[in-house]
């Protein structure tokens, strides 16, 4: 309520001091951020981000690749989570789901849309994206223009009397920079939210990430920040010559023979939001997870190497092993999470519930859109179900 208030205010302020007029443009996207992390639907604004944000575009393959079908599986009709039976049918419906996608072995196994969803329907990101960042970075350091044992600053400059001052690059890809950080959905003054705030109203990205302090020594605790993946793009943008955009449309979607157009939210500086602003649809995100299933290899290609998908996809220190981390049970990779499991596990995970989960054991991947209404209106795990999600995965593997 406190929220609604306060930029409700701001709006009218705006208007009744005639600068309104100049705002224009930030009107819908002000209207739009007041809605996120306040039960809200979101079903109808997911799936038509381009219309509300600035953004830049990677073009649909000229070789589209298209996944083979494979016989069509039934969802399990229940799993197990926390000892309590869960109705498949009732957490789709829970969880908003729009796309759910199964690709095994290489086949669409089962592909299902809801509410605005489609298969050629681009979907938002959230932090998925991040996933799609460290591959570009990665993809960068087979080039040779990146080494992630050197410090960020070397690569940008303009980070230096920052958090990330002669911070490592690997400890940045794992989220272990050691900068001060906040990423609480329900504080309107938390860092996450004041760095969401400048898609809205307007600003730098880049300065922003800038003006960050450091709270711990890098490298000892894995510390989930969004700005981490932001500082990656910088990284990525000074050390290939190239927006993000325009490489990981060089390196990514081109050569995974992406069907349609991507988009990424941009700030005034036509700058990428990198920690989640991509929107693709559900068999485009699905090509990253089989990419990675694949050990970086793609018809025939290396995309990117088996080397950098192994460490990608591994928690490699003891603060990033899963159950360490108190805020979050999962380890951590480079910008991909990894549950406790005996099947080498990992998935790209964003707010409102956004998934791609890799399975390599069961040459599994499943994508699932959503647009949870309920994502973190309360601190419950009732309010998230990342969890519980990936349970529901494990029994549809289970089930093929």
């Amino acid at each position: 309520m406190k929220k609604n208030l306060l930029i409700g205010l701001f709006l009218i302020i705006l208007v009744a001091t005639g600068l309104g007029i100049s705002y224009e443009k930030n009107l819908d996207r002000l209207a739009y951020g007041l809605t996120l992390f306040s039960g809200a639907e979101q079903y109808k604004n997911f799936n038509r981000m381009e219309e509300i944000y600035p953004v830049t575009t990677m073009t649909a393959s000229t070789e589209p690749f298209e996944f083979e079908e494979g016989s069509t599986i039934l969802l399990p009709p229940s799993f197990s989570y926390n000892g309590v039976d869960i109705n498949v049918e009732s957490f789709l419906a829970e969880t908003d789901t729009s796309a759910l996608l199964v690709i095994h072995n290489g086949k669409v196994r089962l592909e299902k849309y809801w509410l605005t969803g489609g298969r050629n329907v681009n979907w938002l990101s959230m932090s998925v994206s991040k996933s799609f960042i460290a591959t570009g970075v990665g993809i960068a350091v087979d080039d040779g223009l990146i080494d992630i044992l050197k410090p960020i600053t070397d690569y940008v400059p303009s980070l230096a009397g920052s958090a990330y001052d002669d911070v490592r690059i690997k400890d940045v890809l794992q989220m272990s920079s050691g900068a001060a950080w906040n990423e609480d959905y329900n504080d309107t003054e938390s860092d996450i939210m004041r760095l969401a705030k400048i898609m809205g109203v307007g600003g730098s990205l880049d300065n922003f990430v800038s003006t960050l302090v450091r709270e711990r020594q890098p490298g000892t605790r894995n510390h989930y920040n969004s700005a981490d993946t932001q500082a990656l793009a910088m990284l990525l943008s000074r050390a290939t010559g190239k927006s993000v955009t325009d490489y990981l449309s060089e390196k990514i979607w081109h050569p995974l023979g992406m069907e349609t157009d991507g988009y990424w939210m941009v700030d005034d500086n036509n700058v990428e939001m990198a920690f989640g602003g991509l929107n693709a649809t559900a068999r485009d995100y699905a090509k990253l997870g089989e990419l990675h299933r694949l050990k970086g290899k793609w018809q025939g290609r290396q995309i990117v190497s088996e080397g950098w998908v192994n460490a990608a996809t591994q928690p490699d220190a003891p603060h990033l092993q899963p159950g360490v981390n108190k805020e979050f049970p999962l380890g951590y990779g480079y910008q991909w999470w990894i549950p406790e499991t005996l099947e080498g596990e990992f998935s790209a995970i964003g707010v409102y519930n956004q998934f791609i989960y890799v399975n390599p054991t069961r040459d599994l991947v499943v994508v699932k859109l959503s647009a949870f209404s309920d994502y973190a209106v309360t601190l419950d795990e009732s309010s998230y179900r990342e969890i519980e999600t990936i349970e529901f995965f494990r029994e549809v593997a289970n089930f093929l």
